[in-house]
């Protein structure tokens, strides 16, 4: 009798202790931001927080994968501009997307705030946009440029280029698509 009401402890036991183990790895397989975000990068995406309550430069900032993109808009003095607009989308370059650009290029838009202020306004659109806008989008920058975004599902593009590798991060005054492209504005 004891020998059977062990096993039968044991039989409830393991199953318990097994879906004590996979809520811990459920959790770590959560997505990067609150809710709705989408992309095959987001899962590569680390944050060191919860980013929804930032303002979108901070939000950026969580990102280790963004730091090129903070960098870059705390060089060219735009980060009170953008956090202090009320609702804005940001097609963010990853550090990636910087290392494809050549170190000249690099170096002769650091050294030229204006032209830098010129490509990263040219991220940013000045309205919250919706992942149910993204299939035959075309939006005005704060740049003052046309970019376009096209796609399906949850594979996008921005100007038929950029890659949206995660899409739908949210920040407190703005969304966040992250890209796998720096985008130029039109000459």
């Amino acid at each position: 009798m004891r020998t059977a009401k062990a096993t039968e402890a044991a039989l409830v036991a393991i199953p318990l202790a097994l879906g004590g183990l996979a809520s811990p790895s459920h959790a770590q397989d959560a997505p990067p931001s609150p809710s709705g975000t989408f992309g095959p990068g987001c899962s590569a995406l680390s944050q060191k927080a919860n980013t929804a309550r930032d303002k979108v430069v901070e939000a950026a900032a969580a990102y280790p994968q963004l730091s090129q993109l903070v960098s870059a808009t705390v060089r060219a003095k735009l980060g009170v501009t953008l956090d202090g607009k009320p609702d804005v989308t940001i097609f963010a370059p990853n550090d990636q997307a910087f290392q494809k650009v050549t170190v000249s290029q690099v170096g002769a838009l650091l050294s030229n705030q204006g032209q830098l202020k010129k490509v990263l306004t040219y991220h940013v659109v000045d309205k919250q946009i919706t992942p149910n806008e993204l299939s035959k989008g075309s939006f005005t920058t704060v740049e003052g440029s046309k970019l376009t975004t096209s796609g399906s599902g949850t594979d996008f593009k921005v100007n038929g280029k950029a890659n949206i590798v995660c899409g739908n991060i949210k920040a407190a005054n703005a969304t966040i698509y992250v890209i796998d492209s720096v985008l130029q504005p039109p000459s």
